[in-house]
């Protein structure tokens, strides 16, 4: 029942042991001195971020705290179905734990969010608040409250290879995606090669991600503000026509996810020789598939729809959170303070970890913008990234996204093999979500 703790049952019933217990023993917080904080996430390289972020925070007096991380590591759904059992149990839950986004949309149910964590803005300066990007803080909020700091602003370029594109006479300054599928199509006919991919296979997160990726772009989104689902819209089927279009006409390849051996193949072999994609994609997909290719790759702004929309998108992001009423909380708020809002770490992160400042005012830092990327062939990517920050999409969370994903992701499938129509398929997929939500209210 814990796995599954995205469900719309399942979650119900750990909200309503949440609210039971949640508030039974609120502990006087540590306000200073050395602490040993229990720090849960799913990626050593945010224990390693954290840990040099406490030293040099320590070093330079800004904290009244001296952290002991000790932290623990598991899967981004095991982080949360764990976070949520041991506060069922009532011991055992971290001070900080990091939610990947979408595994944080299990915390949105019912009274979850508000039981468990410790809501941020109060402990923020104006100032502080004020530049960070709604973009990012949007996903993490519910009720007003902001429950966790994205560790990224990931915003969705356009990565090519350029060599290939050159091979392929494929212009790589076209503005519209029409344009760029119309030549992706006369290139996979002369050269066999595509100029994007989607996922066809078994993690439906992957599948409905690069839909919704272009819908966002579009200027559409899966669920507005208060929850409610809006994927029955022209900007919807306009995203979804070219996706199928670029399936059937074969200037879009199939992959099983964008991270293993396919997808690795695709890449190696010169088959694929671009793809839409977060910033954190260079290092995670790009470098450890084909790391031969380094200094081939460029990126930039994402082509535009012809009736509208930005040159831009997001996707990803993991939220670190404080756990509240815990002798630690005020400890744990600090910590990732300190370690996320700062303008010198937030400088650090990108160049340590590849994420982008979540704060606007940090894309203009000049050690950032002289940054040549190696990879990418000596390109000054960052300069790529502001210019499009103010431009990004508001998106938003909902309790419902994990239902989303398992009803929807048939649906696009059934379009690209020209089963259904883009209209069709959407409507389909909103009366499946409709029924299945339905259920359960």
């Amino acid at each position: 029942m814990l796995r599954l703790g995205g469900g719309v049952g399942a979650a119900a019933v750990l909200g309503g042991a949440l609210s039971g217990c949640g508030r039974a023993a609120e502990a006087d917080p540590v306000t200073s001195g050395t602490v040993d904080l229990s720090f849960w996430t799913h990626d050593q390289a945010y224990v390693d971020f954290f840990a040099t972020a406490a030293r040099n925070a320590e070093a330079a007096g800004d904290a009244p705290f001296r952290w002991r991380l000790n932290p623990t590591r598991a899967g981004a759904q095991d982080v949360v179905t764990k976070t949520i059992a041991q506060a069922i149990a009532g011991r055992g839950t971290p001070d900080v734990a990091g939610l990947e986004i979408n595994n944080f949309t299990r915390m949105l149910r019912g009274e979850i969010a508000t039981e468990l964590l410790e809501p941020l803005e109060g402990h923020l300066d104006a100032d502080v608040r004020d530049d960070l990007l709604t973009v990012r803080t949007a996903p993490f909020s519910k009720d007003g409250h902001l429950y966790a700091l994205d560790s990224d602003a990931p915003l969705v370029v356009y990565y090519y290879r350029e060599p290939e594109f050159a091979r392929a006479s494929l212009p790589t300054d076209l503005a519209t995606w029409d344009e760029l599928a119309e030549a992706g199509r006369r290139a996979h006919e002369r050269h066999d090669v595509a100029i994007g991919a989607v996922a066809v296979g078994s993690d439906l997160t992957q599948i409905t991600q690069i839909f919704d990726m272009l819908l966002m772009q579009r200027g559409g989104r899966f669920f507005d503000e208060d929850g409610t689902l809006t994927i029955e819209t022209p900007e919807a089927e306009q995203a979804l026509a070219f996706l199928a279009r670029g399936v059937q006409e074969g200037f879009l390849t199939t992959v099983s996810d964008f991270y293993g051996p396919a997808m690795q193949a695709a890449l190696k072999s010169g088959q694929l020789i671009g793809q839409w994609m977060a910033t954190w994609y260079k290092i995670y997909g790009l470098m450890p598939n084909v790391p031969e290719q380094s200094g081939q790759w460029r990126i930039r702004p994402l082509p535009v729809f012809p009736d509208g929309g930005s040159r831009t998108s997001f996707t990803g992001g993991t939220g670190f959170a404080a756990l509240r009423a815990k002798r630690n909380t005020l400890a744990g708020v600090e910590l990732v303070k300190a370690a996320f809002l700062t303008p010198a770490e937030q400088i650090r992160r990108y160049v340590d970890l590849g994420y982008l400042p979540t704060r606007r005012s940090v894309f203009d830092a000049p050690e950032l913008l002289r940054i040549e990327d190696e990879y990418c062939g000596g390109q000054r990517m960052v300069e790529v990234y502001r210019d499009l920050i103010d431009e990004a999409p508001v998106f938003y969370l909902s309790a419902d996204r994990p239902i989303l994903d398992t009803v929807l992701s048939g649906h696009l499938l059934r379009a690209y093999h020209g089963d259904s129509t883009p209209a069709q398929a959407l409507r389909d997929a909103a009366e499946d979500f409709r029924g299945q939500t339905r259920d359960h209210d």
